[in-house]
């Protein structure tokens, strides 16, 4: 079996019961929030679709964009959106490099350097992606 997406690390943000402690990334859907498309099951306390598959209802404690990776075997990315003011670009990636799942890092770091580059050609991507990671 795959290792689970969040290990034993008991400081991590995600639920005891998250199907994220038990299952790799692609073996579990992200909702926004609970709804009636994924309710609580009271036998062993985790949430499913209709067709049974685990759900994880806390997007910003897995660190995963919103998506039906199992169900609808959805691509595991993330689009970033700098913010225009070239001073908020730190606080920004700090944000989403740390909040990020460890899995979509790599993707996050080369588009940032690409959009830095682009949107904000004055700047060293590098630099800016040291301070924010710093």
């Amino acid at each position: 079996m795959a290792e689970p997406f969040v290990n034993d690390d008991v400081l991590h943000l995600a639920c005891g019961i998250c199907p994220s402690r038990r299952l790799p990334i692609g073996e579990f859907d992200v909702f926004e929030r609970p709804s009636k498309e994924c309710p609580y099951n009271p036998a062993d306390g985790y949430r499913y679709t209709a067709a049974g598959t685990p759900v994880c209802v806390h997007p910003d404690r897995v660190g995963l964009p919103v998506a039906r990776y199992k169900s609808e075997n959805a691509p595991l990315t993330m689009e970033l959106h700098l913010p225009p003011d070239p001073s908020e670009l730190v606080p920004y990636l700090h944000d989403v490099l740390y909040g990020a799942a460890p899995a979509l890092l790599d993707g996050l770091i080369a588009q940032a350097s690409a959009k830095i580059r682009t949107e904000f050609p004055d700047l060293d991507p590098l630099y800016v992606l040291r301070r924010a990671m710093g």
